[in-house]
């Protein structure tokens, strides 16, 4: 590929690239998506939930203009290649938001917290990737299996939205994505208040530029090692796994954009913590807060895999090619986050039966 630099390399690089500056617009834009809720649902205020949307909508803009030039294959990328399953999403986006509210934190928040020297989310972040592993591949795996089989997706559905609304009325897949990524664009920025909020603006369009460099990149390195690499984007659940698997054992396995793209967000994040000043070490004086934070991990762990992503992953990757699971696992993820939230925050009252 470039200057004999292997295609793992290549795609460690590309993926670390965008993963810094995922990094940096967690720490100096505040992006992250519990927050952005809790704002929302606790503080009446949208402007980082508008953040989110015009981070989908930069992203979903970019990625089917990606497709117009002929530089991105819907039918490739690695949410539209697996048949979709609602009742997993769904089940999945809970118990990931779920977890994510007992957690406090994403994997991706959790990594860019991580970067600011957080040591708690050092373990969110390990029980998290471990947990997403034992879903994966390890002793949860069978179980997940039968209940959930994974399928090859059909020809005619490998293309999500995009694809449906090209086969029904003839027009094209990628005149459909950039329209509707413009118009949420448009959307976002009709809002007064979040016009008036330029770095929420430029960090949210950061983040939807950086995950359609990871596709652009990962297509352009799959069509030059003829075909056989997976087109993919930014991810945070089993790539954490995967992260620290090949921290244990480089030399059995190369490097990959997983690995690039955590490793990436740290970076960037710790440049981010510096330049705000920000940057302390910090730990967990409550063995209560701990065993929660372990807890809401291990739960989003499962979720993930079984809703095949994370915030980052389907809420905003997957959304950005329009895959057919990326709006009901999104709509799941904030469900049990809201869930998750008021437990902690409100919680529940006792029934008088009780």
């Amino acid at each position: 590929m470039l200057n004999g630099l292997g295609d793992g390399a290549l795609l460690a690089l590309i993926g670390g690239l965008g993963g810094f500056a995922l990094g940096l617009a967690a720490r100096l834009g505040r992006f992250c998506t519990l927050g952005a809720i809790e704002d929302f649902l606790y503080g009446h205020n949208g402007l980082r939930l508008r953040m989110w949307g015009m981070a989908i909508g930069v992203a979903m803009t970019t990625s089917f203009g990606l497709v117009a030039a002929g530089h991105l294959d819907l039918g490739e990328a690695i949410y539209n290649r697996i048949a979709w399953n609602p009742v997993a999403s769904v089940l999945g986006g809970l118990l990931f938001g779920y977890g994510m509210a007992l957690a406090g934190n994403c994997g991706f928040g959790a990594l860019a917290r991580l970067g600011g020297g957080d040591l708690r989310s050092f373990v969110i972040v390990l029980v998290l990737g471990v947990s997403a592993f034992i879903t994966a591949s390890g002793p949860l795996a069978w179980i997940r299996v039968r209940v959930f089989p994974e399928e090859p997706a059909a020809p005619e559905t490998a293309a999500g939205y995009a694809g449906l609304l090209e086969r029904a009325t003839g027009l094209p897949a990628a005149g459909f994505g950039v329209a509707l990524g413009l118009a949420l664009v448009a959307w976002m920025l009709s809002s007064p208040a979040f016009r008036r909020s330029p770095r929420f603006i430029i960090w949210g369009s950061v983040v939807g530029l950086a995950v359609a460099s990871g596709w652009a990149g990962s297509a352009w390195v799959s069509d030059g090692g003829f075909g056989l690499g997976p087109v993919m984007s930014h991810s945070f659940a089993s790539p954490l796994g995967e992260s620290i698997l090949w921290l244990m054992t480089a030399t059995g396995g190369g490097l990959s954009f997983a690995e690039g793209s955590v490793l990436g967000v740290l970076a960037g994040a710790f440049a981010g913590s510096l330049v705000k000043g920000h940057f302390r070490w910090e730990a967990c004086e409550d063995p209560r807060e701990l065993r929660r934070q372990i807890l809401g991990a291990a739960v989003m762990g499962i979720g993930a895999i079984l809703a095949f992503g994370c915030t980052i992953g389907q809420g905003v990757s997957a959304f950005s090619v329009l895959a057919y699971s990326a709006p009901v696992v999104f709509l799941s993820i904030m469900a049990g986050a809201a869930f998750g939230l008021r437990q902690l925050i409100v919680g529940f009252a006792r029934p008088g039966w009780l």
